[in-house]
């Protein structure tokens, strides 16, 4: 499997942990007390760094580090907004439209050096 390929599941599976970690709590434990969404969060963040640090090991072999940066903002973003409307609820917005154009035009100059 190509370098790309493996970073690029590395980080979505990374990224979706993470976006579990920082926002999920606010959905499911609302209700409890901060320390506790906080360690519920810590314990799901390890998870996270569990996919993170292999996907950026792997990427940097083959990828500069300004490559694997803007590989992550673009794939956090991917994610983002499908967790955002279905798990989250929240409303589309374009805003998300023009942020993924803008990250489009980031790769562009990231990886056309």
């Amino acid at each position: 499997m190509p370098v790309w390929l493996q970073t690029t599941l590395l980080l979505i599976c990374s990224n979706v942990f993470m976006l579990f970690a920082w926002y999920g709590h606010l959905k499911t434990l609302s209700a409890r007390p901060v320390w506790f969404a906080v360690l519920v969060s810590w314990s799901i963040a390890l998870l996270e760094y569990a996919f993170q640090v292999p996907a950026n090991r792997i990427g940097a072999t083959a990828l500069n580090l300004g490559q694997l940066k803007i590989m992550q903002e673009v794939i956090t973003l991917g994610v983002f907004i499908p967790f955002s409307i279905l798990y989250m609820k929240q409303p589309f917005k374009t805003g998300y439209l023009w942020a993924g154009l803008c990250l489009c035009g980031a790769v562009w100059f990231v990886f056309m050096e």
